[in-house]
């Protein structure tokens, strides 16, 4: 990528949620392998110094936030200001999922799961949406869930609502020549695979039963994920309000 656009995206700013590992990160590298500026947050310092680390570009500036606090939220746009003014790309992609059944399920984990995934996503959005320029684009990392396996129930519904304010506020934002769409993974090679407190045991389970599953045999990289989610927000600029599945066909009905 960084080859073939070059530094096409220098003096662009960009904001990325959830950047510290996996595929936020991914995002993050592919921005500034491109030339742009970019805000990436987590809530662990430690996982902020890693990624900043591994990155190893000025590019990069790491922000500590939760997104499940409020006053966080609006710290982090106040930050945003201060550092980038404005933003031109905005990548909400912090989520949490966890394997709970029916039974298992407490309101606790609950809450915990649409406190990240659905709740921190659109107040992110409202507290960051005045920042993006004009002709500028948000993208959303919603879920590949036309298929989906039991113990994701709460996490399957956060990441659907996801989806549906995603289409709502692409609408809200038309007067503003703002696109809003969401990248939806499916089964993506990453360290924690999404899923919070996943053993190795779990993990290489997970990735056996993703392979199975997924008409192309095998589980998407993090950097097919970031192409998909740049694309969105910069090559797309004639498309908005669409959900775009990177998930090898496992939510298109292809016979595997």
């Amino acid at each position: 990528m960084t080859t073939r656009h070059s530094k096409d995206l220098a003096g662009k700013k960009a904001v990325v949620t959830g950047g510290t590992i996996g595929m936020g990160q991914a995002v993050v590298r592919a921005l500034t392998d491109r030339g742009a500026e970019v805000i990436y947050t987590g809530r662990s310092e430690n996982r902020l110094a890693e990624a900043q680390a591994a990155l190893d570009t000025p590019l990069a500036h790491p922000i500590r936030s939760d997104a499940t606090d409020m006053a966080a939220i609006d710290a982090l746009g106040d930050q945003v200001a201060d550092i980038l003014g404005s933003i031109d790309y905005l990548f909400v992609n912090q989520g949490v999922a966890e394997f709970q059944t029916l039974e298992e399920v407490t309101e606790d984990s609950w809450d915990r799961i649409f406190d990240v995934n659905a709740k921190g996503s659109f107040f992110t959005v409202q507290r960051l949406a005045p920042l993006v320029s004009e002709g500028g684009s948000i993208v959303f990392t919603t879920v590949s869930n036309d298929q989906i396996f039991p113990g994701l129930s709460a996490y399957s519904g956060a990441k659907e609502a996801v989806a549906a304010f995603a289409k709502v506020l692409a609408a809200e934002l038309l007067p503003r020549d703002i696109r809003v769409n969401s990248i939806a993974p499916g089964f993506i090679l990453t360290p924690t695979m999404g899923v919070a407190e996943l053993t190795e045991e779990q993990r290489s389970e997970f990735i056996e039963q993703g392979n199975a599953s997924t008409p192309m045999g095998r589980g998407g990289t993090v950097e097919e994920v970031a192409a998909a989610a740049l694309y969105l927000a910069v090559e797309a600029t004639f498309t908005t309000g669409l959900e775009l599945p990177v998930d090898g066909g496992f939510g298109q009905g292809i016979g595997h």
